[in-house]
C-alpha cells in the first residue's frame, strides 16, 4: 500500500515562498506520477500540478502556472512543490496523490478521481 506523507506547510507572508515535500517509506515512488491538489475552506479540491514518474513531464493549472514548480528526486523517494509569489488565495490544505499504475500523469491530471493514494495534507496559510 502506497502511503504518502506531505510536509513543509506553514504560515508565510504574501509574496513569500514555501516548498512542500511528498514522500513515502512504504513504496518505491519512482515509477509513479505525483499529483498535487489543494482545498481551501468551503471549496472543492483543486488539482494544481502533476509530475510524471521520471520527472520528464509536468502539468500546471492556470491558477499556479509561473509561480509553482513541481519536481522530484527519486533517489530520495520524494516529490516537491516549490511555491513562490504566494497570495492569500493560495491558503489551503495541500495534498499529494498517486495513481495505482506507474507512468505519466493522467490526461485529466487535475481530477481527483484519477488518483488512488493520498497523503493526509499539510496546511499552507498566506497572511500578513
Amino acid at each position: 500500500q502506497l502511503q504518502l506523507v506531505e510536509s513543509g506547510g506553514g504560515l508565510v507572508q504574501p509574496g513569500g515562498s514555501l516548498r512542500l515535500s511528498c514522500s513515502t517509506s512504504t513504496f518505491i515512488l519512482g515509477p509513479y506520477a505525483i499529483g498535487w491538489f489543494r482545498q481551501a475552506p468551503g471549496k472543492g479540491r483543486e488539482g494544481i500540478s502533476c509530475i510524471s514518474g521520471t520527472g520528464a513531464f509536468t502539468n500546471y493549472a492556470d491558477s499556479v502556472k509561473g509561480r509553482f514548480t513541481v519536481s522530484r528526486d527519486n533517489g530520495k523517494n520524494t516529490a516537491y512543490l516549490q511555491m513562490d509569489s504566494l497570495t492569500p488565495e493560495d491558503t489551503a490544505i495541500y495534498y499529494c496523490a498517486a495513481p495505482d499504475k506507474p507512468g505519466v500523469c493522467p490526461d485529466s491530471f487535475g481530477s481527483a478521481s484519477e488518483y488512488d493514494f493520498w497523503g493526509q495534507g499539510t496546511q499552507v496559510t498566506v497572511s500578513s
